[in-house]
């Protein structure tokens, strides 16, 4: 035999041994099978938390009266009417006008105190607070829709499991993820 052919003969030794080695490493070794997603549904979750809003606003409201009967008003105003009733006439006839004149003043003052009186006003500030409620939404999981051969099946996981899912002895493994 020639060097070159032996040369050959080795090589293709090798190659066959490697070859095999492989196939038997895959053999004993298979790689890993894999599920399918099809489809990946998060499953949401709402809660509300309440919580106290308080705003300042001004309050109006009708001013305490002073002089409930309006005496003030009433004196004030006859006393003018008596004054402009004074100068009206002579003798009985003033007397008479500046009676007429006192009581018109006196019922006038009066209509003015209590015109004055409904219209004042006050104002002050109060704080008022309501509750209202504050939606948050999270994701708590997922319903993930996926084939394994020729079947079709649904399993909810508590992350994202990608395009496909790791299968060993014929069962999903729902694990958390691993770094690629």
């Amino acid at each position: 035999m020639n060097k070159s052919m032996l040369t050959g003969v080795i090589a293709g030794a090798v190659a066959v041994t490697a070859i095999a080695g492989v196939a038997g490493y895959k053999a004993l070794n298979p790689e890993p099978k894999f599920a399918e997603v099809l489809a990946v549904d998060p499953v949401k979750e709402t809660t509300k938390t309440p919580k106290q809003v308080c705003n300042d606003e001004v309050v109006s409201e009708k001013a305490p009266v002073k002089d409930p009967n309006r005496i003030a008003g009433t004196a004030i105003g006859a006393v003018a009417g008596g004054l402009v009733g004074s100068q009206i006439g002579s003798g009985s006839g003033r007397t008479l006008a500046t009676i007429a004149g006192a009581a018109g003043g006196g019922y006038a003052g009066n209509q003015v105190q209590k015109n004055l009186q409904e219209k004042n006003t006050t104002s002050r500030t109060e704080t008022r607070c309501k509750t209202v409620y504050e939606s948050h939404t999270k994701t708590v999981a997922y319903d993930v829709r996926y084939r394994l051969g020729e079947e079709e099946g649904q399993v909810r996981m508590d992350h994202q499991p990608g395009p496909r899912i790791p299968v060993r002895d014929g069962q999903l493994q729902l694990g958390a993820p691993t770094a690629p």
